[in-house]
């Protein structure tokens, strides 16, 4: 697969907007030996009751500048709340956006972009005048009114020889699942967000072609073509079906036996490539993220490790996790609008110097096995149906407490990273190391890493002890990193959106929101499906969660059903808040 754009400067260029977003765009000059010139657009990606998401691209029009600082101010008393991408602070209505160590140089011509989120107390008028390095940037245009509708994504640059594009999130909007919105609309408060795109999970052979009570890939794809219109449409598809799948847990087990990958590549794969090749679909942006949790397993869960489960030896020793999702890149990738993202796991499983390179090196394997070429993959996805933070602001990695270090924590535990954004960043940069195209971007899965409420802190904890201070100042209220399964507490996270921060193509809602990540008690099913005592509330726990009770909420149903109570939980500890 060929790219002709970096993504530095797809990130400068493409960012965020909305197909009806507030918008303005402001251009300046200043005559002198040196000439200053600038040309910024701020742009609102999303909007909700009191807060308001924001991306501002500038653009250096005059001569090149090592640094940068963009001022402006608010004419109805909007505060920044979270920013990235730059160092933004706020005196009253006056906000200085400052450059970051990496994106602080601007030749001429050269943009760069950062993003927010804020709050309004009803009126959110775009700021007119702007300010870079000093240098008024005047003549701006007229900003239309903020989105109700959700977010879409910037216009997108020309497909590469290969026919895809870079980002595929960039210039589209992402498909509504009309199953999962009917359930979300149908929960009190459930209209909030039940117009948000989620993944749709083939997690068996029955599904490609639908059931009684469930739509069919052909369904989802049609459906699909009807929400795109003119514009371009991203459909999410999670491809997980392995023989032998998730060999360490027994919630999300399935349907295959170790042994049957014939019946995976013809019975699972074959299909969904014939469907989506139909080139009535030709239209769509499809992205698959292909086979979540299996390869980490085969790093973390084999002999060897405190964490060995017998039944992760048979598949390292047969190798069908690594032919399935060999044969699976080669069949999708060789589709001209399917955009392969591999899963890679979260910063709580593969985040240690043992688990991380070696997990690279399987991934890598994997998407040479079975004749695919590592062009096949075009990202990765990270936090898939996990509860990690994207950002922790309260505590850094190398931060230390009486000259004990972060690391030392027992919540980081040795750990090279404190949350999911730093963790997709090095991740990105390690693959690319490996041979993956320099231009493979992240997928973070926010669905429900949001730790929002009454619980989430304002700041660092309390310096007695590396273990307070951690603690106290951590958005993650998991009893333990380790916890995985319906976690009380967690709220739903940053709503989707595209090239959010440096070489993450979206942020997105692969797991959707409200259904089970296992059931918390035996349940007999014909989907193959055991019974994980990590999902049990009462469970105390084992080597893999430090021995901690499993944080997970009562009365869950199966794994993939809709479980009310968790949606009710998610919505209330959102952040941002519903």
């Amino acid at each position: 697969m060929s790219r002709s754009t970096s993504r530095t400067a797809l990130l400068a260029a493409l960012s965020l907007v909305t197909a009806a977003g507030a918008t303005a765009t402001v251009f300046g000059t200043s005559a002198g030996a040196a000439t200053a010139g600038c040309k910024v657009e701020y742009q609102i990606t999303n909007q909700w009751n009191n807060g308001f998401g924001a991306n501002v691209v500038v653009t250096n029009t005059g001569d090149p500048v090592a640094s940068w600082t963009l001022e402006w101010s608010y004419a109805n008393g909007q505060q920044v709340t979270q920013g990235w991408n730059a160092t933004i602070t706020q005196s009253g209505a006056a906000v200085t956006a400052k450059s970051m160590s990496y994106n602080g140089s601007l030749a001429t011509g050269g943009s760069t972009s950062f993003g927010f989120n804020g709050s309004h107390a009803g009126t959110n008028a775009v700021p007119v005048a702007f300010k870079l390095n000093g240098v008024a940037c005047n003549g701006a245009t007229d900003p239309t009114q903020p989105p109700t509708t959700p977010p879409t994504t910037p216009p997108t640059t020309p497909p590469s020889p290969g026919g895809k594009v870079d980002n595929p999130y960039a210039g589209a909007r992402m498909y509504v699942n009309p199953e999962w919105s009917a359930h979300a609309a149908a929960e009190p408060g459930g209209s909030r967000v039940s117009n948000q795109p989620t993944g749709i999970w083939l997690d068996r052979i029955a599904l490609v072609n639908g059931t009684s009570t469930t739509m069919g890939l052909r369904d989802h794809l049609n459906a699909a073509l009807a929400q795109k219109g003119s514009g371009e449409l991203v459909v999410q598809l999670v491809i997980y079906d392995l023989p032998g799948r998730d060999c360490s847990a027994l919630a999300s087990n399935g349907e295959l036996g170790p042994t049957e990958i014939d019946k995976y590549k013809t019975q699972f794969i074959d299909p969904i490539a014939a469907i989506l090749a139909d080139p009535k679909y030709a239209g769509l942006r499809i992205v698959t993220a292909v086979e979540i949790d299996s390869l980490p397993n085969l790093v973390t869960n084999v002999a060897g490790r405190p964490t060995a489960t017998p039944n992760c030896d048979v598949m390292k020793t047969n190798g069908n996790y690594i032919k399935g999702v060999g044969y699976a890149l080669k069949k999708l990738g060789a589709i001209p609008n399917v955009y392969n993202y591999v899963d890679a796991g979260h910063h709580g499983w593969l985040g240690w110097d043992d688990n991380f390179g070696a997990s690279a090196e399987m991934f890598r394997q994997a998407a040479t096995a079975e004749g695919s070429t590592l062009s096949n993959v075009h990202g990765f996805i990270v936090n898939t149906a996990n509860y990690s933070a994207l950002k922790e602001d309260h505590f850094k990695i190398e931060d230390s407490v009486n000259g004990t270090s972060v690391r030392q924590s027992k919540w980081v535990d040795w750990n090279r990273y404190t949350d999911e954004l730093s963790y997709a960043q090095a991740m990105r940069t390690k693959l690319v190391s490996l041979g993956f195209d320099a231009n493979i971007g992240m997928l973070i899965d926010t669905s429900r890493n949001g730790w929002g409420g009454t619980a989430r802190p304002t700041g660092p904890g309390a310096l007695t002890s590396v273990d307070t201070y951690v603690n106290g100042g951590r958005y993650d209220r998991r009893i333990h990193l380790g916890n995985w399964c319906n976690q009380s507490g967690a709220g739903l996270g940053e709503r989707p959106q595209a090239a959010p921060a440096a070489g993450i193509d979206a942020y997105v809602w692969m797991k959707p929101p409200g259904e089970s990540d296992g059931a918390s008690k035996e349940i007999p099913n014909n989907e193959g499906k055991g019974f994980d005592r990590m999902c049990d509330p009462t469970y105390t726990g084992n080597v893999r969660n430090g021995n901690s009770m499993s944080g997970a909420l009562p009365d869950a149903p199966l794994a993939g059903q809709w479980f009310s109570a968790q949606f009710q939980e998610l919505m209330k500890n959102a952040y941002p808040a519903l």
